[in-house]
């Protein structure tokens, strides 16, 4: 206990709006060591909770397709400021606690371990490499029901009719996409503005998520949600997409040099020709970037309740061993992720010597 206290001052070092790199280390550590369990009590699931309830009350408010812009709006407003509101005040809570070397109070460890577990909340590598592993296996087991059924879970398509390539394909639109979401976005926002920024950032995906939908029930009322996603992404998704880049590389490089080249030069193209041509302006950058590397085409029709939506295609077809390119796929998410916190352990090392 002495030793790890000891130690208690360098973790703690932040202030409300900043993160030490050995705070952010360990964070990431933990997220790899136990991801989501579903015991422990999550932000994103509170965040998820007060969403509902707020939703059905503002709906009972403002009803007209008007009016609902103006609910949908005061919902983003009031989830954000919340989940930065709350955060800051534990934050700053705990940074003023006295943490001395030798100091055996149990209030010490426990303020130093909820921030640490807070943060890591905010990361999701090892959520997102499981559940898209948990599909591919069910592929490969040829249990397509069952890989349906997983897909439906981190996905928002219908995927009642997919073939086994079309899961497989889904699965990797899934971890280009939410790579960016779930990984460099959270990462970067911790770095920019601490954890309640971070914090924040996940309450307006979750808004996303839950609200920020193109359909008839949705198109006035996540409006607001939806375009502020599309704001808070923009630059993480583009870091996403160089990292995926560097990603390609490093996880061909010591099978074939040559052919670690070529690879990364595709997902180069991929991301600088195709980004621009998905309906969301971040996921293509980082599915296109993914594309290229994996030597696979992304995009096309997919169905959201029963309607099809035409999306255009991304990437050129080098390969039609969909199993081994998911596998890829998997590779490089786990390699960007690092990459992605070790440039963020980078910025933070020199802006804390500025």
């Amino acid at each position: 206990m002495t030793d790890f206290l000891q130690y208690a001052p360098l973790i703690l070092l932040f202030s409300a709006l900043s993160i030490s790199p050995a705070l952010l280390i360990l964070a990431f550590l933990l997220d790899l060591a136990i991801g989501d369990p579903g015991w422990l009590p999550h932000p994103v699931r509170i965040i998820g909770s007060a969403i509902s309830k707020l939703e059905i009350l503002l709906r009972r408010l403002f009803k007209t397709p008007s009016h609902e812009k103006v609910g949908g709006i005061l919902l983003v407003i009031a989830i954000i400021i919340s989940a930065f509101g709350i955060t800051f005040f534990i934050c700053k809570t705990i940074s003023y606690l006295p943490i001395h070397p030798f100091t055996h109070s149990p209030i010490h460890l426990i303020g130093i371990i909820l921030i640490i577990y807070l943060t890591s909340t905010t990361i999701a590598v090892r959520e997102l490499v499981n559940s898209a592993r948990a599909v591919i296996e069910a592929v490969t087991n040829s249990n397509i029901e069952s890989a349906r059924e997983r897909l439906s879970m981190i996905v928002g398509r219908d995927t009642h009719a997919l073939t086994e390539k079309e899961i497989l394909k889904a699965t990797m639109e899934s971890l280009a996409e939410n790579l960016s979401d779930g990984v460099i976005a959270p990462i970067f926002y911790l770095v920019v503005g601490g954890l309640p920024l971070a914090m924040a950032y996940k309450a307006i995906n979750t808004l996303d998520s839950m609200v920020g939908y193109k359909n008839d029930k949705y198109i006035h009322f996540g409006w607001a949600a939806a375009r502020l996603d599309d704001i808070a992404n923009y630059i993480p998704a583009r870091i996403t997409g160089w990292l995926i880049v560097a990603s390609a590389f490093l996880v061909t490089l010591f099978k074939n040099t040559h052919h670690s080249l070529l690879v990364t030069r595709h997902s180069f193209r991929t991301m600088l020709r195709d980004g621009r041509k998905h309906l969301s302006p971040n996921s293509g950058v980082t599915e296109a970037a993914m594309a290229g590397a994996l030597g696979i085409r992304m995009g096309g029709p997919s169905a959201y309740g029963g309607i099809v939506v035409e999306k255009p295609y991304i990437g050129n077809v080098r390969t039609e061993d969909y199993s081994r390119a998911s596998e890829q796929a998997i590779a490089i998410v786990k390699a960007a992720s690092i990459l992605g916190i070790a440039t963020a352990l980078t910025v933070l090392f020199f802006k804390g010597g500025a």
